[in-house]
């Protein structure tokens, strides 16, 4: 059984409390659309309590200048010192996701599929029991994700907002189950669709798949390999398969007993793939009905922990 975990949103300002606070391991990703207006600015800050004066993480985009986003830090009303990066990945008008992935030493922040930045901690991240997003954009889902707790946020308006923790457990006892895992994606694909898996790879794994079907078709197929210490993928048309594409940018991402997050961002022209929150690759479509591309098989030597479709 999967998951869909998509909550809309009032317009912002939106502000949320996260019970249990943050932890390591926790990736939230906020969707939206940049609004095409004359402000110039939105944000979204990690906060202790709904004050604004203790901020751990403020993220700010800013379309001036050129272009460029604000990193910092507020204590006690203070502000830190800025970190600056000269680049913009957000357009006015646009949809967006971005995804913080919450480590010991610092927030990693994907734009759209891929590491636009690193964030060190200036204090303790377990502070951080509130998320606020203000500015120029309209907030369409806000999800939280971690290998053993799913998180979830609705909107109540006129109300402030509860982040709550189910334990997978709680919502599907026989969730973890032996491969291969099959389930349906809602309206198939679409630019902006976003496909998540985590998982633990088995210890003495020869390899997995993931695989996005359109009938008998398999429009993608993502098949790590130990034994050849590659990532391979393609595409299969009436049981015949095309051209394997196996290049990366760097090492073997999967580690045999290691947990893994997969992250599949769906464009127009290609699918961005992210593993444990750094963009990995680029699959140019072969077949061009996205929508017909309604179904995830997964199999091959992991035990998943979570699906969002």
């Amino acid at each position: 059984r999967a998951f869909s975990h998509t909550f809309s949103l009032q317009p912002v300002p939106f502000s949320g409390t996260i019970e249990g606070s943050l932890q390591d391991g926790l990736q939230i990703t906020v969707s939206g659309t940049i609004l095409n207006s004359s402000s110039t600015r939105f944000s979204v800050d990690f906060q202790t309590g709904f004050s604004g004066n203790d901020i751990a993480f403020h993220f700010n985009p800013r379309f001036e200048e050129g272009g460029y986003v604000v990193c910092n830090t507020k204590l006690n009303g203070s502000w830190g010192p800025e970190e600056r990066k000269r680049e913009l990945p957000f357009q006015k008008g646009m949809p967006f996701h971005l995804c913080f992935l919450v480590q010991s030493s610092d927030f990693k922040v994907m734009v759209n599929g891929n590491l636009f930045v690193q964030y060190f901690h200036r204090v303790p991240f377990h502070r951080v029991d509130t998320l606020c997003v203000n500015g120029s954009v309209q907030l369409s889902s806000i999800s939280f994700q971690t290998q053993t707790v799913i998180h979830t946020v609705q909107s109540v308006p006129g109300q402030m907002f509860s982040l709550c923790w189910l334990p997978l457990a709680d919502l599907s006892p026989s969730f973890r189950q032996p491969m291969p895992f099959i389930a349906t994606i809602p309206g198939g694909l679409y630019p902006s669709k976003s496909i998540i898996l985590s998982g633990t790879v088995l210890p003495s794994a020869k390899g997995f798949h993931i695989n996005l079907c359109s009938g008998s078709h398999i429009a993608f197929h993502l098949n790590p390999r130990f034994d050849e210490n590659a990532v391979v993928r393609n595409t299969q048309i009436n049981n015949s398969w095309g051209s394997e594409e196996r290049s990366l940018p760097r090492k073997m991402p999967f580690t045999r007993g290691q947990s893994f997050s997969v992250w599949i961002l769906c464009e127009g022209h290609c699918l961005k793939v992210a593993v444990d929150g750094q963009h990995l690759f680029e699959y140019y479509h072969r077949l061009g009905n996205l929508p017909a591309i309604n179904r995830l098989e997964v199999g091959g030597d992991i035990q998943l922990t979570h699906v969002q479709t």
